[in-house]
């Protein structure tokens, strides 16, 4: 391969391609959901009871004896939870199915003594028993807000599923009652009361023990998701960010997103040699990395090795977010994965800046205005700012943010003035006023981390509202014309999503097809900032450096796009607290990595 990486044989390669879904727990798992979906079925439709596919759902594990209806409900629900572990080939999926199917056959022999019952429970055993060996995935990262987020879920079902039950007995049931009545007789049910709805004959104990078998699994794997042990997803340690930093300081300049390897909301996983390192986070189900590989180009195989070694150990989907082309080309050599440009990302050359020129006459003309209105701009590095201006910005960073959510994962640090930061740029924007707010004269702020020791690369722009429009054209001059002072010859800007389709489909002579798509991204730019910030980069006339999706299979692509969506902050399934109930966010912990730095360093 170019560039001095070392390439391996076909056989090598073979060995590190991605972790495939196998034949096996794919079919086990559409076994196990279809069971579970005849198991509801049988339990909730009592016509369905009674139809041709009677002789079928009845045997199935959880339709036997005089609790037939609450039994089916329990085994078609804890099933269909059960098959999305067993197609990952999850361990602990595949013990409680194991455990499950036995349960059903000794309870369809000892209630309905049904050897047929007993022969299909065995049939759905009998593979899992044959390839044990492909289930031995090991559990995902967890914490205790996955209890709530069952409660939620099971709770949400359990009530929409019981309404139905409570529904499908209309020539049966005493009277007509509101929807209300039937809410609240689903509601008195799960928790096991009689409620305001009647039936005739035995119907009422039918809907009752369905309903009572909801609020109990309902009840049973929330306490068992709420007190199991807890395995929060792995933080970067000090350790692992001294070696994380010595790494930079050998090999920063290689890549403009290598800094952001340090957030401290990433594992690392390192090559055998140490030379080498990929950071990432694991979000639902997905490892994602993000940007090349840290360190010896020559050691990266290493550590992309390991990477897919994690992820095939625990099941988890590899995906690379804006990577390089040379890292995308190292990445599809060594595993067998596919690429796919996924934009560009705005690189201005110091030493070619200049405001004046046709191009730069709008950003020319708007920097010249507000500098007019009284604004001026300080660049300063992070150590040479003082305790309590610093504590100033940081605030003023965190009040000023557009969303509850602290977005950015691929190009975002996170953070601002942590003590190990120190080589980080600040470009502030102020204005005196007659009225001096909280933050004194202190109007935007951009933030910039290195990128090797001659760039640096935008991290996160905050202003003001009432501030005049153009803060952020104004301080990114600033900072380009302060560069030199630095030592800085290169700036790297936003990442420009779907950069190419966008100045191709404006050109003249494009296609329909490229029209379409373009159109396409300019409706979605009014929630996520496809065009608007293409071109606010483009009015800095940078060069454009593509940044690469790396991915399994094109299946996987919605499942990585929502996880990257997930981890850069567009879209959160937590429940924040409201603004007003949030703790002022403490200073950040200072790093305690100098005795592990002199470690490695002297290693």
């Amino acid at each position: 391969m170019s560039g001095g990486v070392p390439t391996r044989s076909r056989n090598a390669r073979r060995v590190l391609r991605g972790p495939r879904p196998e034949a096996v727990p794919v079919l086990v798992a559409r076994a196990c959901a279809l069971v579970g979906v005849l198991d509801i079925a049988a339990g909730v439709f009592p016509r369905f009871r009674h139809s041709r596919m009677h002789t079928i759902a009845e045997v199935l594990p959880g339709a036997f004896g005089p609790f037939a209806a609450a039994l089916s409900l329990c085994a078609g629900v804890l099933l269909l939870l059960l098959a999305h572990g067993l197609k990952r080939g999850k361990r602990r999926a595949w013990r409680a199915a194991v455990a499950l199917l036995p349960a059903g056959a000794v309870a369809q022999f000892t209630y309905r003594h049904s050897l047929i019952g007993v022969v299909i429970s065995l049939a759905l055993l009998a593979p899992l028993l044959r390839h044990r060996d492909q289930f031995n995935a090991l559990p995902d990262p967890r914490s205790r807000w996955r209890a709530l987020a069952n409660f939620v879920l099971m709770g949400a079902g359990s009530l929409v599923l019981g309404l139905i039950i409570v529904s499908v007995h209309p020539n049966r049931m005493v009277g007509d009652p509101s929807l209300a009545d039937r809410i609240t007789h689903v509601l008195y049910g799960l928790f096991g009361f009689e409620g305001p709805v009647d039936y005739q004959g035995n119907t009422s104990w039918t809907v009752g023990f369905s309903l009572g078998a909801l609020g109990l699994l309902t009840a049973v794997t929330t306490i068992y998701l709420a007190f199991r042990p807890e395995h929060p997803a792995a933080r970067l340690t000090p350790e692992d960010e001294a070696r994380l930093r010595c790494l930079l300081e050998k090999h920063g300049r290689r890549d403009s997103l290598g800094h952001f390897a340090l957030r401290r909301d990433k594992a690392v996983v390192f090559s055998p040699s140490g030379k080498a390192a990929v950071t990432y986070r694991v979000v639902s189900g997905v490892m994602l990395a993000s940007g090349d590989p840290i360190g010896d180009v020559e050691a990266w195989p290493g550590a992309i090795e390991r990477f897919m070694d994690e992820a095939k150990a625990h099941s988890w989907t590899p995906a690379v977010m804006g990577c390089s082309e040379t890292g995308g080309e190292v990445w599809t050599r060594e595993t067998g994965l596919d690429a796919l440009e996924l934009g560009d990302e705005a690189v201005v050359d110091v030493a070619d800046f200049s405001l004046a020129g046709r191009a730069m006459r709008n950003v020319r003309q708007m920097v010249k205005r507000i500098e007019r209105a009284g604004y001026e701009t300080r660049v300063r590095r992070v150590r040479d700012l003082g305790d309590t201006e610093l504590a100033r910005i940081r605030q003023a960073a965190e009040d000023w943010r557009g969303t509850d959510t602290e977005r950015g994962f691929s190009m975002a640090l996170g953070r601002i003035g942590d003590a190990a930061d120190g080589d980080c740029l600040i470009a502030t924007a102020h204005k005196a006023d007659d009225q001096p707010g909280e933050y004194g004269d202190l109007k935007a702020i951009l933030h910039f981390v290195p990128w090797g020791d001659d760039g640096v690369s935008l991290d996160l722009m905050r202003r003001d509202r009432s501030a005049d429009p153009g803060m952020n054209e104004l301080l990114i001059v600033a900072a380009l014309q302060a560069a030199p002072k630095f030592g800085i010859t290169r700036v790297s800007l936003n990442f420009a999503m779907f950069r190419s389709a966008l100045a191709r489909g404006e050109k003249i002579g494009a296609g329909p097809v490229l029209r379409a798509w373009r159109g396409l991204l300019v409706f979605l730019s009014r929630w996520f900032q496809i065009e608007s910030l293409y071109k606010f980069n483009a009015k800095f006339q940078p060069r454009w450096e593509p940044r690469f999706v790396v991915y399994r299979a094109s299946a996987d692509l919605p499942r990585i796009g929502f996880a990257a969506m997930q981890a850069e902050g567009f879209v959160n399934l937590a429940l924040p607290l409201p603004r007003f109930l949030r703790r002022r966010r403490s200073a950040p912990r200072v790093c305690a990595h100098s005795v592990a730095e002199r470690d490695v360093r002297a290693a």
